[in-house]
C-alpha cells in the first residue's frame, strides 16, 4: 500500500514537472510580446474625493491584440489599422473607454463622410499607451512589437512627458537621463517572464490565466482607484522644498532625441504613414485651484513614496517646451507629419485632469485635433502636405 502511494505520488510528480517543463517551452517559444493581458477587462471604481468630476466607474477593456479598443475585425478588404501609442495620455487611466481619445478618434474616423476621405470600410484604432512610458520605453515596444503587427496603415505617437519627470524623480542629474523602465516591466506577457517553483509562479498557473482572461472574459474590480494622486497633490502643495533652479536638461534631451529618433524610424519601417503629436500640457498662470490639481515634477517617485521636495511649475513647463520642440525639429528631420494641440487645449482644467491628463471634455478635443490632421492630410496632394500642422 505505502509503496503504490510512493509510485502515484512519483508520477504525479512526474507529470508536473513534465507539463510545467512543456508550459515554459510554449511561453519561451510561441508566446508574444504585449503591453497589456489581452483579454483583460476591469472596472476601475474611482476615488470620488480625487475625481469628483469624472464618472465614477471606468472601464478598462483589452482585445485579443493587447490593445486597450474594441476586437480587430477578422475581415481585411477595406480595413484601415491604427494603432495610438505612448504613455499615460494615451492611455487615458481615469477615463471610461468610450471617452479616451482613441476611441473618439475611431468613432469619428468610422462617420460615412470620414470612410470615403479614407477610401475604407472599416477604421480600427488599438492603443497601447501605458502610464510610465518615455521614448526610451516607446523605443523598446516598437522593436518587440512592431513586428508583431505586420502591416498598419498609421501609427499615432504621443510621448515625451514621462521621460521628463523620471529624470526629476532620479534627482535631475546633468551627466545622465532617467534610468529606463526595465524591459520585463514594459510588458504584460512576452516570452522572457520569468517562473519559479512556488505554485503561483508556475507557468501551468500563468497560462491558466491567460486562457481564462481571454475565454471567460472575467471583470476584475479595483475599488478606490486612483487614490494615490490625493496624497501625491498633498505632497506637492506641502512641500517643504521648491526647486526654482532649472537644471541642466542636456543629458535628458540627448537621450530623448536618440531615443525618439530611433522610434520613428521603426514605426516608418512599419506603417505606410506616421503622425507625432507631442504631447501637450496643462500651461501657466495657474490659479490655486487649478495647482491644487497637480502632483508633478517630484524629487523623488509621490505614486510610490512621501516627496517633501518638487520642481516649480515654471521648471516643469520649460522642461516639457524643451521635449516639445525636440519632437517638432526630429518629426521635420525625418520627414513626419506633426500636429501641434496646444493650441486647441485651451480650456484648462476643463480639459485637463491634472498638469498633463486629459478630462473627457479634453479627449474628445484631442481626437477632433487628430481627426482633422488625418483627414485634412488624405485630402490634399502629398506635395503640399505641412510638416508642422496646427489644428483648427
Amino acid at each position: 500500500m505505502i509503496q503504490a502511494l510512493v509510485l502515484t505520488a512519483l508520477a504525479v510528480f512526474v507529470l508536473v514537472r513534465l507539463a510545467e517543463a512543456g508550459c515554459r517551452w510554449w511561453v519561451r517559444r510561441r508566446s508574444r510580446y504585449y503591453v497589456w493581458p489581452p483579454g483583460m477587462r476591469q472596472e476601475l471604481r474611482l476615488a470620488t474625493d480625487v475625481f469628483p468630476e469624472l464618472e465614477p466607474r471606468v472601464r478598462f477593456e483589452i482585445n485579443r491584440q493587447g490593445e486597450r479598443g474594441s476586437e480587430v475585425p477578422r475581415a481585411t478588404n477595406g480595413f484601415y489599422r491604427v494603432l495610438a501609442s505612448g504613455g499615460s495620455a494615451v492611455e487615458c487611466f481615469a477615463l471610461d473607454q468610450p471617452a479616451s481619445w482613441p476611441v473618439v478618434l475611431e468613432r469619428k474616423l468610422n462617420e460615412s463622410a470620414s470612410l470615403q476621405t479614407l477610401s475604407a470600410r472599416r477604421v480600427h484604432v488599438g492603443n497601447i499607451g501605458h502610464s510610465g512610458v518615455g521614448a526610451a520605453e516607446l523605443d523598446l515596444i516598437f522593436e518587440r512589437l512592431l513586428p508583431q503587427y505586420g502591416h498598419l496603415d498609421l501609427i499615432l505617437i504621443m510621448v515625451g512627458a514621462s521621460g521628463v519627470y523620471h529624470w526629476l524623480e532620479e534627482g535631475a542629474s546633468a551627466s545622465r537621463p532617467a534610468s529606463p523602465v526595465p524591459e520585463l516591466r514594459l510588458f504584460a506577457h512576452h516570452p522572457r517572464q520569468p517562473f519559479g517553483w512556488k505554485p503561483g509562479a508556475w507557468a501551468v498557473v500563468e497560462l491558466a490565466r491567460r486562457l481564462r482572461r481571454l475565454w471567460l472574459r472575467p471583470v476584475e474590480v479595483k475599488e478606490r482607484a486612483g487614490a494615490w494622486q490625493g496624497a501625491a497633490r498633498r505632497m506637492r502643495a506641502q512641500a517643504t522644498e521648491l526647486r526654482d533652479t532649472m537644471p541642466d536638461a542636456t543629458a535628458m534631451l540627448r537621450n530623448f532625441e536618440e531615443h525618439f529618433r530611433r522610434l520613428c524610424r521603426r514605426a516608418i519601417a512599419h506603417a505606410d504613414r506616421i503622425i507625432v503629436i507631442p504631447q501637450p500640457w496643462f500651461e501657466g498662470g495657474y490659479t490655486p485651484q487649478e495647482a491644487a490639481r497637480f502632483w508633478h515634477g517630484g524629487a523623488g517617485r509621490p505614486w510610490k513614496e512621501p516627496v517633501t521636495a518638487f520642481y516649480g511649475l515654471e521648471v516643469v513647463n520649460r522642461l516639457l517646451d524643451m521635449v516639445h520642440a525636440r519632437a517638432v525639429q526630429v518629426a521635420g528631420e525625418l520627414g513626419i507629419e506633426c500636429v501641434n494641440l496646444r493650441a486647441v487645449l485651451t480650456g484648462r482644467a476643463l480639459h485637463y485632469l491634472d498638469h498633463d491628463h486629459y478630462t473627457a471634455a479634453g479627449a474628445a478635443v484631442v481626437a477632433q485635433g487628430v481627426a482633422r490632421a488625418i483627414l485634412r492630410e488624405m485630402e490634399r496632394p502629398a506635395s503640399s502636405a505641412p510638416r508642422l500642422a496646427g489644428v483648427q
